[in-house]
């Protein structure tokens, strides 16, 4: 049997690698996504305070700290039994839009976008953050800098620190915005706005206008038919920070609707024994293997997801990319609800309407008077026990849920990270895509395994937090070569072939 294997797979946080095995007759039989890191996070919090776990679950990932940190502190306010008062609540959001506005700008343009704007089988040198600078313009690539600039600036005056934020407490915020702050914040929202309409066009005018990619993106090598997960207001408009969680089937009809604390009653997980990734499904269908289908228990949540599991979004401009969305794809309107777009690749431009939504929540937030009140620390009497917090990360829901005895000393910990709901579907994204583009007599081409890769890109996966083992077998391969590099034996175990 013939291998082919992607190492390392690129424009992601984290590594790994995909082992694509073909048959005798030359087509593919079977795709492996391998993550060789394990970071056991869940373990080593053990026996730690649990108001510590906004502080050490940011260092989870370097791209998305904000994201654990705002997880966990919500955990804390489940934990301590402790309701955050509207200012806090606004103070929070408001900074977690503008990590979203950075988050969607950096994988739009420096990860998932260089398959657009350079072209998926464009020399892999050029595929990059400066390909697309050097393509699009030195003026765009400015601005995008300075999004991300403006916008960290905000986290980390608003998160008490840059990269890593320690601001989140129980039930509060350790600090206040200040009326100057507040007025630099709005000029800087407006920029984000416009930065965000901006990208969209780019979108249209590179994308869209180009017929070679819109085939792309509607072919049905990258087309899944899963349920869809994301976390809506009382609207069951999408909401990032705050609301229940919502599936609906492929058909688009809502399935189930829950709070974040009742998550174990509807997501099971499982495990491999050739990787170290859980794999989330639903419970009530049941884990059927890596198919699509309502029979199939596995789930989306990624901002594609999320535009599938609403029913639209709170802020004008945003409201009308999201119409724009489904209606320019084809998906027609039953009982006042868009059918679900299947169609993966689609998600880049979920992720860019995100960006255009964060950015209007974060003007709205920041021009409300009370994002200013100071009375931002409640106090804090009740005994810990058991706390489940829940926010949407760029990459899909992200649950904390923590254990501890009497002196709030964790003595459990679990998450489903945003990327861990996705290693299901990525998994059969990858396969399919392979099986689609590699058939007998193909010529594997740089550009034809970037396509593969394509296939993940699309989730925007962040490995490093979402490999776990429970409890988990190394997945190991041993190759011995002699001095020509001629490999004398292979020997392995928990991986197949």
């Amino acid at each position: 049997m013939k291998r082919i294997t992607i190492d390392p797979i690129t424009r992601l946080e984290g590594h790994g690698k995909i082992e694509i095995f073909l048959n005798e007759e030359g087509d593919v039989e079977n795709t492996y996504l391998q993550i060789p890191e394990l970071r056991g996070f869940e373990q080593f919090c053990v026996g730690r305070p649990a108001e510590e776990m906004p502080r050490i679950t940011n260092r989870i990932c370097g791209v998305c700290p904000e994201a654990h940190h705002m997880a966990a502190t919500k955990a804390l306010d489940s934990l301590y039994k402790v309701e955050p008062s509207p200012a806090v609540k606004k103070v929070r959001e408001m900074f977690y839009s503008a990590f979203y506005v950075t988050d969607h700008t950096t994988h739009f343009y420096a990860l998932g976008g260089p398959d657009f704007v350079l072209g998926p089988e464009a020399p892999a040198a050029e595929r990059n953050i400066l390909g697309v600078v050097h393509k699009v313009g030195v003026e765009i690539g400015k601005q995008v800098i300075d999004t991300r600039i403006r916008n960290h600036h905000v986290i980390k005056l608003v998160g008490g620190r840059g990269v890593h934020p320690v601001a989140g407490l129980p039930g509060g915020w350790s600090r206040a915005i200040t009326d100057e702050e507040r007025d630099e914040f709005i000029e800087i929202c407006q920029k984000n706005v416009d930065f965000a309409l901006f990208s969209l066009k780019i979108f249209d005018d590179i994308v869209l206008a180009n017929q070679e990619y819109v085939d792309l993106i509607l072919a049905d090598t990258f087309t899944h038919r899963t349920y869809y997960m994301g976390t809506v207001d009382n609207n069951n408009r999408v909401n990032f920070y705050d609301g229940k969680i919502r599936v609906v089937d492929p058909e688009g009809k809502e399935y189930i609707k829950y709070d974040a604390k009742d998550y174990s009653e509807h997501i099971a997980e499982r495990v491999e024994p050739w990787s170290y990734l859980k794999f989330p499904y639903l419970k009530q269908v049941g884990w059927n293997g890596f198919v699509d289908g309502m029979d199939s228990g596995v789930y989306c949540a990624t901002p594609l997801s999320r535009l599938n599991a609403a029913d639209g979004l709170a802020t004008p401009k945003a409201q009308e990319a999201f119409e724009k969305f489904y209606e320019t794809l084809g998906s027609k309107k039953i009982n006042g609800r868009y059918e679900p777009v299947h169609q993966r690749l689609a998600t880049h431009w979920a992720r860019l309407i995100e960006l255009l939504y964060a950015a209007e929540r974060m003007q709205e937030l920041v021009n409300d008077p009370e994002i200013t009140d100071p009375n931002l620390r409640p106090i804090v009497n009740n005994s810990p026990s058991e706390g489940v917090g829940s926010v949407e990360a760029p990459r899909g829901t992200l649950t904390h849920h923590y254990w501890t005895d009497n002196n709030g000393i964790l003595t459990k910990v679990n998450l489903i990270v945003g990327t861990t709901n996705n290693n299901a579907p990525i998994t059969m994204s990858i396969g399919k895509a392979a099986k689609a583009l590699i058939t007998k007599g193909t010529v594997v081409t740089d550009g034809l395994l970037n396509k593969v890769e394509m296939a993940f890109r699309n989730y925007d996966p962040c490995m490093s937090c979402a490999t776990h083992s429970l409890p988990g077998q190394m997945p190991l391969e041993v190759v011995i070569r002699d001095s020509t590099g001629k490999t004398l034996e292979r020997i392995s175990q928990f991986t197949e072939r």
